[in-house]
């Protein structure tokens, strides 16, 4: 993804969050106990709950 900047020549948030929300999982498997993180644990990670709504 190529972060664009805003008209304030800020950056783009959504690439922020992006990027953000990448740290979380790379720190959740860099913890985990087994090789890959579950579907699951992803979703817990991100906060996605299984309606597909977004939580917190």
């Amino acid at each position: 993804m190529v972060s664009r900047r805003c008209s304030s020549g800020g950056p783009d948030p959504v690439a922020l969050i992006e990027i953000d929300l990448y740290g979380d999982l790379m720190i959740a498997a860099s913890s985990a106990d087994e090789e890959r993180l579950s579907a699951d644990r992803i979703d817990e990670v991100l906060r996605v709950r299984r309606d597909g709504v977004e939580d917190g």
